[in-house]
């Protein structure tokens, strides 16, 4: 799959003043971003970021905020739905960290792992993107449903169709 949704921005091009960013999906990226999350539309994506670069701590942070309208199929009713959802957010990387140092790095559950910056580049729009998949329902249903079994059978119905109520009958 092509990647149609992408902001990137190179490391090297930061200064330390913050700068601040305004991405908006069109048609084609809406399409694409339905289909990385696996949903069923995209009706509007729409992120404010900004990004500051501290070379003296070497850190970048990324923060923002996603408002996202989208489209999702109710596991109670089986119908579409859309709803809106609005993460905000905060990374902080380390400019110096590389993947391999991450790996040899022991951490406790409890740590804030610093983020690693791949090849001198975030990249904004991929970034939003997941903080909008970190959101998602994993069961996605529509305000107000609630599930409720209701079973075909009563207990004498059951009683009667149990196979080993047959057995029972024959050990007497």
């Amino acid at each position: 799959m092509q990647n149609l949704f992408s902001y990137p921005l190179k490391i090297e091009d930061l200064t330390a003043a913050t700068r601040h960013y305004k991405l908006n999906a069109d048609e084609k990226q809406l399409a694409y971003i339905a289909e990385v999350l696996k949903i069923a539309g995209a009706k509007s994506w729409e992120a404010d970021m900004s990004v500051q670069m501290r070379k003296k701590e070497h850190t970048l942070t990324v923060k923002g905020k996603v408002r996202a309208q989208l489209e999702q199929t109710s596991v109670i009713s089986l119908e579409n739905f859309i709803k809106t959802y609005e993460p905000e957010f905060e990374i902080v990387y380390d400019t110096n960290l590389t993947p391999k140092d991450l790996e040899e790095m022991e951490f406790d559950f409890d740590d804030d792992v610093p983020d690693v910056i791949v090849n001198g580049q975030i990249d904004l729009a991929e970034i939003g993107l997941e903080q909008t998949a970190l959101v998602l329902d994993d069961f996605p249903r529509q305000d107000g449903e609630v599930f409720e079994f209701k079973s075909e059978f009563d207990e004498e119905t059951t009683q009667k169709t149990n196979p080993f109520a047959a057995l029972a009958k024959l050990k007497k």
